[in-house]
This record gives structure tokens, sequence and C-alpha cells, in this order.
């Protein structure tokens, strides 16, 4: 699958494109459509391959090796880094709380303009806790 596939970007999104790269990164790291070891395409490559900004690629990609997600070897390139359980990939509580209520405020506005109530939401994010019991 070609990276720039991989990556929803979308241009018309009132979500900055850095924080929707990251965004997606991140899922596809989650969802392990990116493969620890597996190397990224160099900034320049993925900036030409989603029309963005070089700029914005690579403050993403140092976002993210702060994080601990990604390992630059100079010469070589950008790989997935092994990494410790997902929840534990933020080192620290108020960064991983930061990021829930980042990815919550983010659910409920799409949600909402989807048409979804919080009790739509409620109801059926507890009908799927049930059906995983």
């Amino acid at each position: 699958m070609a990276m720039e596939n991989r990556f929803n970007i979308n241009l018309n999104d009132p979500m900055p494109l850095y924080a929707q790269l990251e965004r997606a990164i991140r899922h596809a790291i989650a969802t392990e459509r990116l493969r620890v070891g597996e190397q990224l395409p160099t900034v320049r490559q993925l900036a030409v391959d989603l029309k963005l900004n070089a700029n914005t690629v690579a403050k993403v990609y140092t976002e993210l090796e702060r994080a601990g997600l990604l390992e630059t070897r100079r010469g070589v390139g950008t790989f997935v880094k092994a990494r410790e359980p997902a929840l534990m990939m933020f080192t620290h509580k108020r960064e991983r709380e930061r990021e829930l209520r980042a990815l919550v405020d983010h659910f409920l506005a799409e949600a909402a303009v989807l048409g979804f109530s919080l009790d739509d939401l409620l109801d059926y994010l507890s009908s799927q806790r049930t059906k995983g019991e």
C-alpha cells in the first residue's frame, strides 16, 4: 500500500495539517498498518506525496520521535520504534490525558457534524462494551 494512502489528510478539515498527519501516523502505528521497524518515507517524499510543506512533515516526525514512536537513524531514515504497550507510549500521565482529551474532542465534533447526540454515542459505546465482555 502506498504510504500516502495510509494517511488520511483532509485539506478541508479545520484541524491543522500537522495535527492530522500526527494523528494519522499514530493511528497507523496503533493499528499496525505501520509496524515496528518499518521505514517511513523521507520528509521530502511524504511532503510531495501528501502535498504538504516539508516543514510540516519534519515537525510531525520530530514530535513523534520525541514521543518515542519514531527513531531517526542518521544517513538511513526514519523508522517506527519498538515501544512499550500502547498506553505506555505516552510517558507522562498528563500527556496521556491530553491525548485522550484531544481524541474525544475530535470524536465528539465529528459525531455532532454527522448528527449524533452524546446519548447516541454513549448508547453505542455501552453496547460495544457489552459485546466485549
